[in-house]
């Protein structure tokens, strides 16, 4: 069941998607070699629980395994929900994912973000600004009246554009006092199909793209997944509000 927000609801999430994107900044600043996944983590923990929220994904179990850390940190052929670790330290080159949530006064916010530690190369930059400029291009289609097969369809048409390949075991979803909600937001679809969509409901928009084949499978560790043929992946997200108007980027500042 799809659920509609308020106005007031939103604004609550609102200032949960702003607490994940203050978090996802710094992130951002503390990306260097000779960092390991953990820290990253650790700084995530530490300014959520600050600014009065709590990490959305520690403990999240919709399987039975829950997830054990705050951030989920995806380097190079990790598509999503890397785990971080203290052994894992980044390296110049290294392409890392931060995915990351708050759940904030009873709404979650959740948004993601790759970025290169140091240099990246040029498929790597290549790869970053196909995979964003889809999001974006999914999100100018977040609009009441359209539907959700429009958002799909822009973000695939953007991304294999440059030869690229969506993965399509993951998707984007709904958001609001759960972190997963209906409806799913697949990355790949046709115009013209699917739900339309309504002022209230609440999308989190995240294409995952692969640098090669789109096939991804999951490791022993039940959570990271990685593509199947070893190439690189990047993820980026944003919740967003459907509203009478233009989109609502709810986890942009």
């Amino acid at each position: 069941m799809i659920t509609l927000k308020t106005r007031e609801e939103i604004e609550i999430m609102r200032a949960a998607n702003l607490i994940v994107a203050e978090v996802l900044a710094e992130l951002r600043l503390q990306v260097r070699p000779g960092v390991t996944t953990a820290e990253l983590d650790g700084v995530a923990e530490e300014m959520t629980r600050q600014r009065g929220a709590t990490p959305a994904f520690k403990g999240y179990a919709p399987a039975g395994r829950a997830f054990p850390r705050s951030v989920c940190t995806s380097i190079n052929d990790e598509v999503v929900h890397g785990i971080p670790s203290e052994s894992r330290v980044l390296r110049e080159g290294d392409l890392i994912g931060l995915d990351f949530g708050v759940c904030y006064r009873g709404f979650y916010g959740d948004s993601a973000v790759t970025v290169a530690v140091g240099e990246a190369d040029p498929e790597a930059e290549r790869l970053m600004r196909a995979t964003n400029e889809a999001l974006w291009a999914g999100i100018e289609q977040v609009r009441a009246g359209n539907r959700l097969g429009d958002v799909s369809a822009a973000i695939q048409e953007r991304v294999e554009r440059d030869g690229f390949s969506v993965v399509r075991e993951f998707v984007g979803h709904g958001i609001g006092r759960r972190l997963h909600e209906e409806p799913q937001v697949p990355n790949y679809g046709k115009r013209d199909r699917g739900i339309r969509l309504r002022g209230g409901m609440v999308l989190a928009i995240e294409p995952m793209v692969n640098a090669g084949a789109a096939e991804v499978r999951v490791k022993e560790d039940g959570w990271t997944a990685v593509t199947m043929d070893g190439r690189r992946s990047a993820h980026f997200e944003h919740s967003v509000a459907v509203t009478d108007g233009a989109p609502y980027v709810l986890s942009q500042p």
